[in-house]
């Protein structure tokens, strides 16, 4: 079953073309990294995929729902951590995902059984009191994947989600999205960085809004390591 897809989208800022005919799907269960330097186009994709802008052409789907006929069957599907945090500094942990599991309709033992479960498998359940300002950036990371998880979506869009952490939190964070994958979730992982990829994992290249390659990882690299693929295709080191 496809989880995610995305046919014939193109977007532009006045002249600038940021997406040209981009057009790509993601099988359910999989880890998909969506690859490219700064400014390819991730957060414009990411921008049409959450529906904060709307594509003049092209189509979208989510678990199989049209997002131009029927966004909100959609974005019930979706969960999305961004790149920029988006929690509310000033509330605890326990505070924001309470919040946000009211904005889906969730309240009472439902909302607090959901809270519970995505703290535990966050390893965040200690930290349920403190304010969000206090955490550590890898810390908020966690927060935000646990909310975007509340309301159990099948589809999950993480935005450079390991920016400005330190090494060992970036790998406990892309381990866990890949451990999503494996329950069945479908996981589009934006990022600039090769090592972020594993050989198995579903890879779109995208560079200067265009999609430049999509296939596994291992096949994309070949003879190469993937760094070195992704700076022939591109022209950029990662």
């Amino acid at each position: 079953m496809i989880g995610l897809e995305a046919q014939g989208l193109s977007y532009s800022y006045g002249q600038k073309h940021a997406l040209e005919d981009v057009s790509f799907s993601v099988q359910s269960g999989v880890f998909c990294a969506l690859l490219g330097p700064n400014g390819a186009g991730k957060s414009t994709l990411f921008n049409l995929l959450t529906r904060l802008f709307v594509a003049p052409t092209g189509r979208i789907e989510i678990a199989g729902h049209d997002l131009r006929t029927a966004p909100r069957a959609a974005l019930a599907e979706l969960g999305i951590v961004f790149q920029q945090t988006t929690l509310d500094l000033d509330l605890t942990v326990c505070q924001n995902l309470t919040y946000f599991a009211a904005l889906h309709g969730l309240s009472g033992r439902s909302a607090r059984s959901r809270i519970d479960a995505a703290l535990d498998q966050l390893d965040m359940r200690e930290r349920a009191g403190e304010k969000a300002r206090d955490l550590n950036g890898g810390h908020r990371r966690r927060t935000e994947i646990a909310r975007a998880l509340l309301h159990d979506p099948s589809v999950l869009l993480l935005d450079e989600p390991t920016v400005g952490l330190d090494a060992a939190a970036r790998a406990s964070i892309t381990d866990y999205a890949h451990a999503l994958a494996e329950t069945g979730k479908t996981i589009l992982w934006a990022t600039h960085l090769t090592d972020e990829v594993q050989p198995g994992d579903d890879l779109i290249i995208l560079h200067q809004a265009r999609i430049l390659a999509h296939g596994k990882a291992r096949d994309i690299a070949g003879d190469l390591s993937l760094q070195d693929r992704f700076l022939s295709l591109t022209g950029v080191q990662a």
